[in-house]
Order: structure tokens, then C-alpha cells, then sequence
């Protein structure tokens, strides 16, 4: 549970973050948590309530409202995934997101740095103290603030894991020598982008032209921690459905439920030209600006709390 300071800079976070839209001329948006289809996606596990999905993100929603008209949107939500739980994980956390059409991944990636730059800004002028009285959180700053990296997923595994992307890819152990031995590495300098994800990792993302075995997808990463997931988005309504058959029929295979294909997004989908959008994790972020070990520490309850 957070004592007084601590809440007083999650909020000061928050407003921070929505100064930092506003003055972008991002228009802030909300969409319902609770919705009664979701986006398949093997790798996450849904909580239900009443028959219907806590959102595990609004990119749903925000997608959809692109499709409407909307220019450059913003959203601080929570969002809910199952059985996430541990050092950097929540069932349930705050999540960052925002899409603007006409951009790419690279866009994103400036967003990114923008605003680290822009919060670090914010947070020492408001919280001098706390920069003064505690190392940790200068340090913080100074790496949060730095000039950011940029490696291949490719160039990464060659340099850190023991086994080639290919050869991750081919014998299914990805995201185990990711999270074992490539993101450990990562943001010890300052942030660090992880870039051109393998096309079968592309998930939502559009695929390279020019090199169709990487889509446009980045992660960004600080102190081996995974910030952000943002892409170019793909806009191909039918390679976007055929991609969703594939992922549906894993999500029967290994966790044993049925997915809706979601109709109503596929249909508006194909009304967006070009568009970029990009998951970031709040919580995550005050957990390194304070430089606290868990993301435990910086949520106002955390589940020990109950």
C-alpha cells in the first residue's frame, strides 16, 4: 500500500503523462473495460466478469475509434490478464496507450523518448526532494533521460543468447532465451529499443515492405525491463483475420476455450489507411523512476494489501 508521498507522485505521474498528450494536440479517450469480445492473442489469458472480457488492452476500442475519424488518440487505463503475477506483473495494472494515423513505428519510438524526457523534466522540478535524498532515484532519472539505443531482434540474439532468432523461432524457445538471457542485457545505459520482430511475431503488426521477414515492431526496454510494445499497425483486414484463425485455433489447442472472431474491428479495420499504435506500462515506469525492486511498490494496493 502506498503511503502519502507515494501517492501523491503516482498521481503527479498521471497528470505528468496526459500534460505531455494534451499539449500534442492528442485527444484523451476512454472505452469500456468490460467488452464482450477481445482481440485473440494466445500468449495472454483473459479474466471474464458476467460472461464477458475485463479489456487485457483497449486497442480494441482505440482502433475502432481511429476508424471513426479520430486523429491521434491517448488512453490510461487498467487492464486485466490472468495469471500475471510476479516482480514486474500484476493481474491487474495501468496501462498507457496511444495511435495516430499516418505514422509508423519509428514515430513511436520518438513518442517514446519525448516523453521519458518529458516526465524526468516534470518529476525533478515538482519532487526535488526526493531526487536529492535518494541516490537510487537520481540515478533514475539521469538513465531514464539518457539517449536511447536501438538493436535488432536479430542483431540481439546474436550478440547475448546462446541460439540464433532462427533457430529460437524453429525449435519454439523465443521467448524463453528473450527473457533469459536477451532482456537482461538491455536499457543498462538508458533506453533501449528492441526492433524488427521476427514477421512471425508480427501479431498486429505490418510487415516490412522491403524486408518482409522483420515487421515493423519494437519493445522498449530500461534496466532489463520491458517498457513498451508499439508497431506500425496492419491495416489488411483478410492477412489480419487470417492471422486471428491462426492464433484462435492455439488458444483452443492450449487453453481450452473458444474466441470469437471479432467482426465489427476486422470491418473497420479496413478503413484505416496507415496508423502506429503502442502499449506502455505505467506502473512499470513509476517502478523505475523510483527505483523500487517490484512493481508491488508503486500500485496503490497491491494484492498482499487484501
Amino acid at each position: 500500500m502506498l503511503d502519502l508521498q507515494g501517492l501523491h507522485i503516482r498521481a503527479a505521474l498521471f497528470r505528468f503523462i496526459r500534460d505531455f498528450f494534451s499539449q500534442r494536440d492528442f485527444l484523451e479517450v476512454d472505452t469500456p473495460i468490460r467488452q464482450p469480445v477481445i482481440i485473440p492473442e494466445c500468449n495472454i489469458v483473459p479474466i471474464m466478469a458476467d460472461g464477458q472480457y475485463l479489456q487485457t488492452s483497449p486497442e480494441l476500442c482505440m482502433k475502432r475509434l481511429l476508424a471513426a475519424g479520430c486523429q491521434k488518440i491517448f488512453q490510461i487505463c487498467p487492464c486485466f490478464r490472468k495469471d500475471e503475477l510476479g516482480k514486474n506483473h500484476l493481474e491487474e495494472f495501468i496501462m498507457l496507450e496511444w495511435y495516430r494515423i499516418d505514422a509508423n513505428y519509428r514515430h513511436l519510438m520518438l513518442d517514446c523518448e519525448e516523453l521519458l524526457q518529458y516526465v524526468v523534466w516534470r518529476f525533478a522540478d515538482q519532487f526535488p526532494e526526493v531526487c536529492d535524498q535518494n541516490d537510487a532515484v537520481a540515478e533514475a532519472l539521469r538513465l531514464l533521460s539518457a539517449p536511447a539505443d536501438r538493436m535488432t531482434v536479430a542483431e540481439a540474439f546474436d550478440r547475448f543468447a546462446p541460439v540464433s532468432v532462427a533457430e529460437a523461432l524453429q525449435q519454439e524457445i523465443f521467448e524463453e532465451m528473450l527473457v533469459e538471457f536477451v532482456e537482461p542485457e538491455l536499457g543498462k545505459k538508458g533506453p533501449f529499443f528492441l526492433v524488427d520482430y521476427p514477421h512471425e511475431l508480427a501479431s498486429l503488426a505490418k510487415v516490412d515492405l522491403n524486408r518482409p521477414e522483420v515487421a515493423e515492431r519494437f519493445e522498449l526496454y530500461l534496466s532489463g525491463v520491458e517498457l513498451a510494445n508499439g508497431f506500425t499497425e496492419l491495416t489488411d483486414a483478410g492477412e489480419q483475420r487470417r492471422r486471428f484463425v491462426t492464433e484462435i485455433e492455439v488458444i483452443r489447442r492450449t487453453q481450452g476455450r473458444e474466441q470469437v472472431m471479432p467482426e465489427r474491428f476486422l470491418g473497420d479495420l479496413g478503413l484505416l489507411n496507415g496508423a502506429a499504435g503502442i502499449a506502455f506500462g505505467i506502473d512499470r515506469l513509476l517502478m523505475l523512476l523510483l527505483a523500487k525492486e517490484t512493481i508491488h511498490n508503486v500500485v496503490s494496493f497491491n494484492p498482499a494489501d487484501f
